[in-house]
């Protein structure tokens, strides 16, 4: 059975490429919206996370409808720490819209996605996006990304892929970019001659894989899938299995059925081959699982999604101020809330350790953890997080670490300062290349190299420049790399933060807080150039007396405060030092709170070496 009325697409490419604004416009053109329809830009990004950061990190599905086919379009996140995401979704879907920005060209991301997509033999409609942009390089990226096709070791046909012309925020795609056109026709034409509609034995045991995961408190979890043969019916009694653990087998009962229509979830009473669908009632459903029918239990494999490179350690608070401003404190609290992020984010892994109140939590990268502890945070979770570190391998006898391509975009005035950091944090110059007043560096660097190096980039170029990454690889380990180059200013007891106090505390560094904010002793309330830590009594108020001289009364004036984001916290805390994180603030701390205990610690250590 060939299903001439569907197709299944999915949009990847890098970030900031203009996927989700090309939804939009496919949305509007396809007659999904009402005329006076008052729509949200990126109406796709409906996570608050989402709209605030404008970067997409779930990939959903939606659907649009065009000359009687239905086009089912998966939206992928461009950032590299969800590639996870993108990776489990291809399996959904015939064939890609490798999308690519006309000015940037292919980017670390770009070569991450299109890999995958030529790994499972998709076929591919490249389109150039961002068209009106004044610094478009039509001709050029087309060559780029041609270029890059033969890197990957695309097949022929592959290599020969439609390329079509295209800008997202004004609704326009052609064929020609020397002919400009109204709407997105040569698109959806394009889609719909060159993308395979899903075929399949109709009348053959049902096989429908689970590549995605939701969850409503109503009815639980809700798997999203596409059916490879057969036909699902609500009330129907299925066995799951699983291609790649043989202890998964049970049977359930499919209890709702769902098929994606625009932005809406649409009941159905049936679904068959090529369907992507949603359906609950299989409650212990993950994804990977394959549904099946219960004579014939033959599960599909899935791919294998690439490795962790980085972990932290969640722990429950402990300090001073623990359990006044969260809703789930305890260890059993936080355990239940990490194992429920597995079943929805595969590239996530959850270890238990020698302690009850801590776990150790691998994702793809900081930005991968930012994101779960800002979305625990804003649940109501409060707890410790501990310094990201990278995961090292042994091969072949050799201790190696997690590699990054870096892309760095900045003027030319400032490459010399940037060259001179990536040297310290061990990076390799791989290319240059100058565009316009800016060069484009490319380098080789390991995955630590790379905590904290975002700010110090937007330093060095004065906010001007930009740096994209992209996991590359093992390779031996390549020694130490300093983390930080600053100390922190520890506050020297607990109380009410004073103006008189601050006013002296701001001489030895620059300051996180502002007068009345809370501290207790032991949590950081700043930073000093020096490389070491100093105490700071930040509680401290002047004394009153009956004497009055001339100026001694005059209003003390402070800085302004630094106001640390999750990030730039996450990078700022050294080894000795961790992360509380409560629904109403971010504070950093020493591990060890007592400063008597910590001084006896350093004299020690500084004994033994």
């Amino acid at each position: 059975m060939v299903r001439e009325d569907l197709r299944n697409i999915a949009i990847i490419a890098h970030v900031d490429h203009g996927k989700t604004t090309l939804v939009d416009a496919m949305l509007k053109q396809s007659g999904t919206f009402r005329e006076n329809q008052q729509v949200e830009v990126r109406v796709m990004d409906n996570n608050d996370l989402e709209r605030e950061r404008g970067i997409t990190i779930l990939a959903k599905n939606t659907s649009v409808h065009y000359k009687g086919k239905k086009i089912n379009i998966i939206d992928t996140p461009g950032h590299a720490d969800f590639g996870g995401e993108v990776e489990r979704v291809l399996k959904m879907v015939s064939g890609v819209l490798l999308l690519v920005d006309a000015a940037e060209g292919p980017m670390p991301q770009t070569r991450f996605v299109l890999s995958k997509a030529i790994e499972l033999g998709l076929k591919i409609i490249i389109v150039i996006n961002k068209i009106d942009r004044p610094d478009a390089r039509l001709s050029e990226v087309g060559d780029e990304v041609l270029e890059l096709f033969l890197e990957l070791g695309a097949s022929d046909e592959q290599l020969f892929s439609p390329i079509i012309y295209c800008s997202g925020r004004g609704g326009t795609a052609t064929k020609d970019y020397n002919e400009p056109k109204e709407d997105l026709t040569d698109l959806f034409e394009t889609i719909v001659d060159y993308i395979e509609p899903p075929s399949g034995d109709e009348k053959a045991p049902l096989q429908l894989l689970c590549s995605s995961i939701d969850y409503n408190e109503y009815v639980g979890r809700i798997g999203i899938g596409k059916i490879e043969r057969g036909v699902i019916k609500v009330g129907q009694e299925v066995a799951v299995c699983d291609y790649h653990d043989t202890d998964v087998s049970y049977k359930g009962k499919v209890v709702s059925l769902y098929q994606i229509e625009g932005l809406k979830r649409q009941s159905v009473e049936s679904a068959t081959v090529g369907d992507i669908v949603c359906f609950s009632g299989i409650e212990n459903i993950k994804i990977g699982n394959t549904l099946t029918a219960p004579s014939n239990p033959e599960p599909l494999p899935f791919v294998k999604i690439s490795e962790p490179t980085i972990e932290m350690t969640f722990s429950v608070n402990d300090s001073p101020f623990a359990g006044k401003e969260g809703k789930f404190v305890t260890s059993r609290n936080l355990r239940e809330r990490l194992y429920r992020e597995l079943l929805k984010d595969m590239s996530l892994k959850v270890l238990d350790t020698d302690s009850t109140d801590s776990f150790k939590v691998l994702g793809r990268g900081e930005m991968h953890l930012s994101i779960l502890i800002e979305t625990m945070r804003r649940e109501g979770y409060e707890f410790m997080v501990g310094t990201p570190k990278v995961l090292l391998k042994e091969i072949d006898g050799v201790t190696c670490e997690p590699m990054e391509h870096l892309y760095v975009d900045v003027p030319q005035i400032t490459m010399g300062t940037v060259m001179e950091a990536m040297g310290v944090r061990k990076g390799e110059l791989i290319t240059m290349n100058a565009v316009g007043n800016r060069m484009r560096l490319e380098f080789s660097i390991p995955s630590r190299g790379l905590f904290g190096f975002k700010n110090e980039l937007l330093t060095a170029t004065r906010g001007e420049g930009i740096m994209n990454s992209a996991f590359e690889g093992y390779a031996p380990y390549k020694g130490a790399i300093p983390r930080r180059f600053t100390g922190s200013l520890v506050a020297f007891e607990t109380g009410e933060a004073a103006t008189y106090g601050l006013f002296n505390a701001q001489e030895r560094g620059t300051l996180f807080i502002e007068p009345q904010t809370k501290v207790y002793e032991g949590m950081v309330v700043g930073f000093s150039p020096k490389n070491e830590d100093l105490r700071v009594n930040v509680c401290k108020k002047k004394h009153v007396t009956n004497m009055r001289a001339a100026g001694s009364d005059e209003a003390l004036r402070l800085n302004p405060v630094k106001k640390m984001s999750l990030e730039e916290a996450i990078e700022f805390i050294a080894d000795d030092e961790l992360l509380e994180i409560t629904p109403k603030s971010i504070r950093i701390r020493k591990v060890i709170l007592d400063g008597s205990q910590r001084m006896k610690l350093l004299m020690k250590e500084r004994e033994q070496n």
